[in-house]
């Protein structure tokens, strides 16, 4: 069995350079890969192109490469949660290129599936098919997306073995899953690493062959991006 697990975040981000495209997992704040984000934030790579439904908050998530304006393009579907990004975008400063949820999910899919390209009807008529091809299927138009290519892709996990075999929990298992294995690395932090065995096969979300690098994240806050409690009656 091949042995995926390192010993901490700076061996698993070994190799990350600037200029790069980086994959990170997550939905709002909700299993983002906090471990992995605060060593970009350390190793200081710069001009980067994120791929991520949305940009986090102004002081956690990747809004924190957003401060240290880190990141060169934003590939994300929801960023109305961070003024810094706003700000970075209508200066100019920030390359953001607005994607459709489902189809920004279905190119991290694709990529991990091994297909070059997929047809959808989401954005046809619109800004997002501009310079695309569009082709009819019966009597309905669609629009050509290509796979994203990723150099690294970063997601979080509930637990995990050595051998990279993964578990979401809740919603979590949002655009994690679909990360695994569409970049050329795929690096997962854990909140449980075990071994090998540990695990039911029957549970397993993301075989291990999508995955090359494992550890066990720490001092995990989780935050809530929007809190809604219920007034006392």
């Amino acid at each position: 069995m091949i042995n995926k697990k390192v010993n901490n975040v700076t061996e698993a981000l070994q190799g990350v350079k600037s200029g790069m495209t980086l994959m990170l997992g997550g939905f709002g704040l909700c299993g983002i890969p906090e471990n992995a984000i605060s060593e970009l934030v350390k190793l200081n790579v710069r001009d980067v192109t994120c791929i991520s439904n949305n940009a986090g908050v102004d002081d956690f998530g990747l809004g924190l490469l957003l401060q240290g304006k880190q990141i060169k393009k934003m590939i994300s579907s929801y960023v109305g949660e961070n003024d810094e990004f706003e700000r970075q975008m209508l200066s100019g400063e920030l390359e953001v290129e607005l994607t459709p949820q489902g189809t920004l999910a279905e190119k991290c899919r694709a990529a991990q599936a091994g297909f070059p390209a997929f047809y959808t009807p989401a954005g046809y008529g619109t800004e997002v098919a501009e310079g695309k091809e569009t082709r009819e299927f019966d009597g309905k138009m669609y629009v050509l997306e290509p796979a994203f290519k990723a150099d690294f892709a970063f997601v979080k996990a509930w637990k995990g073995d050595a051998a990279g075999n993964l578990v979401f929990k809740g919603t979590s298992r949002n655009f994690n899953p679909n990360m695994c294995g569409a970049a050329t690395i795929t690096v997962a932090e854990v909140e449980e690493l075990v071994e090998v065995g540990e695990l039911d096969p029957n549970n397993v979300h993301i075989p291990g062959i999508f995955v090359q690098r494992i550890f066990q994240g720490k001092n995990y806050e989780k935050r809530i991006e929007q809190r809604t409690v219920r007034q006392k009656q």
